[in-house]
């Protein structure tokens, strides 16, 4: 890819193209100038290789659950000075990772017990459907 339109990028990025607006305004993404009308650019803003690289890390790193703020921080550190604060960023996201697991677990736990009670006696009400019910 040498240079592509925003809809390019977003296909190569695996976005859609209100959110590569939507980065842009967050600050996550440049906005290219818009060139002069005339020519073969046309005025049509024109992204390249860094910025899909840049596209690709905010995607990559919210897949491995950071927030936007995060990653805005993430990508302002500087690759040989902040390991320290790049390994703290990645540590909280793991605490809040297994505390995630962990409530997850907790329900598919609770969630086979109920399936489990309501496969075993065809009468009276279906605790499952009881146990959404209930007051808290």
């Amino acid at each position: 890819m040498k240079t592509t339109t925003i809809a390019g990028l977003a296909r190569e990025g695996g976005v859609g193209v209100e959110t590569v607006r939507y980065y842009q305004r967050r600050g996550l993404l440049e906005t290219p100038d818009r060139p002069q009308s005339g020519g073969l650019g046309g005025g049509v803003r024109r992204y390249g290789e860094q910025d899909l690289r840049r596209l690709r890390f905010i995607r990559s790193a919210q897949a491995a659950g950071f927030t936007l703020e995060q990653i805005e921080e993430l990508m302002a550190l500087d690759a040989g000075e902040d390991r320290a604060r790049a390994r703290e960023l990645a540590t909280e996201r793991i605490g809040a990772l297994d505390a995630k697991i962990a409530e997850l677990t907790a329900a598919r736990a609770g969630l086979q017990r109920l399936a489990k009670a309501c496969g075993a006696n065809a009468a009276g009400p279906c605790p499952i459907l009881a146990a959404f019910e209930a007051d808290p």
